[in-house]
């Protein structure tokens, strides 16, 4: 064997097949569009959703719900959370938002609320952009701080 008698596969290559070129070919006159029509003609394009004339799914479906434009997402983090990370070693005495990104709770632009679930042992000083009462108070009766970010 050499580079001089190297073939592909036996049908693996297909010859270019030419629409429209002449009767001759088997498919020219339609070209393989069928006969009048929009979908015969050049630059046809069906819009989306279409579907015949029929109304259209996205149509047929009654419209529900309301999206406050106004609404401020925080993401939470629960005191349960929190002690495990002290357990794990991963935080010692403090906790801030910037930690949070490290760990992978949050991302950097995230507002951080924390959650009152579970129960806190250790004694840190939490700075988040909001708490439950229930969180804070927690925090406060094990000896912990909290300190708000931008408090108004």
């Amino acid at each position: 064997m050499n580079l001089s008698n190297l073939k592909p596969a036996a049908g693996s290559v297909k010859n270019k097949f030419r629409k429209g070129r002449g009767e001759g070919s088997g498919n020219g006159l339609t070209a393989g569009r069928g006969h009048k029509g929009a979908k015969s003609r050049s630059g046809y394009s069906r819009k989306i959703g279409f579907e015949g004339g029929q109304m259209p799914l996205q149509r047929r479906l009654p419209k529900f719900g309301f999206k406050n434009i106004n609404r401020v997402e925080y993401k939470g983090v629960n005191l349960d959370t929190i002690q495990e990370l002290v357990d794990n070693n991963k935080i010692t005495d403090t906790l801030n938002k910037e930690i949070l990104v490290q760990l992978g709770l949050a991302h950097k632009n995230d507002l951080v609320k924390i959650l009152g679930r579970g129960e806190l042992k250790a004694t840190v000083t939490i700075t988040a952009d909001k708490f439950t009462q229930t969180a804070q108070a927690a925090i406060e009766n094990v000896g912990g701080k909290v300190e708000l970010i931008n408090a108004k």
